[in-house]
């Protein structure tokens, strides 16, 4: 078989996947292909005429998902796959189950939500909520709002995240990023769940989240250590995430319930040391740290910006997800005025997620993507698909590349 001269396939594939994504158009994808290699074929053509009926044919979008399968492997076929659909967003925050792990099967979902969505951060709900007989009679909260009784960590939810995704055909796979979530985050020993979770089900997880670390009326519902930002164990987390590539969505409120609008948000200051001490680990902070209670507080925005300004914070990103965040910025036309002045200046460090918790239909799964309609309609196009799709894509097929080679070579160490 010939080969084309002075060229690595690993080179193409990366020029190819690179082009892919900038567009996300196969016609430009085709274009590239073309201005590729169409000299090799004009070059050969006096010496073999049929190098043209093999160009020719790669005019087909398969053939390309092909041609990428080749030259990068067979681990981003599905990628390649499951890029080509157009669709609205990927979505960096949902819940399949919710706080009795009940909800939609893995392929009832995909179904639900359609070719809307391209890909979903997955994960499950870590704090069950308890059904108490002599809290709440017959009545069975299903809601962490609708009981005074306790919640309590439930490990198993990787599991059965796990068991949702092994279920599905590779091509659909493709269109997940399982996280793991049932963790303590007060235990020292919660870095070694992590751990032995990513050994258990190699190839299934992309990262860790979302976990709470201060959340309105969820912290005080939890018995025993409350959690903190200033936790060792929180480090510990941290340090294997950033050891193994796994990308990390953390939830903790800025500041506390009704707090008055002048005062600087409680957690502000540890939330920016807990960044400092971890450089090296991608964070998503979820809700941009507010909440149903928690409210921006005045000046907020100038706050996050002065933190996504600053180049010791270049690992934190933030993701606009929740309806209950979505109220305050769709509010009036001044706040989704500003809120999409600050996403122009930092357009790299946004991204979309729905925070939907176990959805049984569309409707209600778009449902915040629809509510920030003010906002798309705000940003300019760039922007927009960043925040949309562009982020999600970059950051979550990094942690993918680390995260497998991180199990790779505990695969090698544990053969040796």
């Amino acid at each position: 078989m010939q080969q084309f001269p002075n060229a690595r396939s690993s080179d193409f594939g990366r020029a190819f996947l690179d082009s892919y994504r900038r567009s996300n158009s196969p016609g430009v994808f085709t274009n590239f292909f073309e201005a590729t290699f169409g000299f090799w074929a004009k070059s050969d053509l006096n010496r073999r005429n049929s190098m043209n009926e093999v160009f020719l044919k790669v005019t087909s979008r398969l053939f390309f998902v092909a041609l990428i399968c080749l030259f990068l492997g067979a681990s981003f076929c599905p990628r390649a796959l499951a890029q080509t659909n157009t669709c609205e967003f990927n979505d960096s925050h949902f819940h399949l189950t919710n706080n009795v792990q009940e909800g939609p099967d893995i392929h009832s979902f995909l179904s639900m939500i359609g070719k809307q969505v391209c890909r979903v951060a997955l994960f499950g709900v870590p704090l069950q909520q308890q059904w108490s007989y002599r809290v709440d009679g017959d009545r069975a909260p299903t809601y962490y709002l609708h009981s005074d009784a306790p919640l309590y960590y439930y490990s198993f939810t990787d599991a059965w995240i796990a068991r949702e995704y092994e279920s599905l055909p590779k091509e659909q796979r493709a269109r997940l990023d399982p996280m793991i979530t049932g963790f303590n985050p007060t235990d020292m020993y919660a870095a070694n769940h992590i751990r032995r979770v990513l050994q258990t089900y190699p190839g299934v997880f992309t990262g860790i989240g979302e976990f709470t670390i201060h959340k309105e009326f969820v912290s005080a519902k939890i018995p025993g250590e409350v959690a903190s930002l200033q936790d060792p164990a929180l480090d510990g987390i941290l340090n294997l995430s950033a050891e193994t590539g796994l990308i990390v969505l953390l939830h903790s409120d800025v500041g506390i319930p009704f707090a008055k609008e002048e005062l600087r948000p409680a957690y502000l200051d540890e939330m920016k040391a807990l960044f400092r001490r971890h450089p090296d680990t991608t964070i998503i902070w979820a809700h941009m740290g507010l909440g149903r209670t928690v409210s921006p507080p005045k000046a907020y925005l100038a706050q996050i910006d002065s933190v996504l300004r600053d180049p010791d914070f270049r690992n934190v990103y933030l993701d606009i997800s929740w309806d209950e965040v979505a109220k305050y910025f769709v509010a009036s036309p001044e706040a989704t005025k500003a809120l999409t002045d600050l996403i122009q200046r930092y357009s790299d460090r946004f991204l979309f997620g729905t925070d939907a918790v176990a959805p049984n239909d569309q409707s209600r799964y778009l449902n915040v993507f629809h509510q920030y309609a003010p906002l798309w309609n705000s940003l300019d196009a760039e922007t927009s698909r960043r925040v949309r799709l562009g982020n999600y894509e970059r950051l979550f097929d990094e942690a993918r590349r680390r995260v497998r080679a991180w199990e790779n070579g505990q695969s090698l160490i544990k053969h040796h």
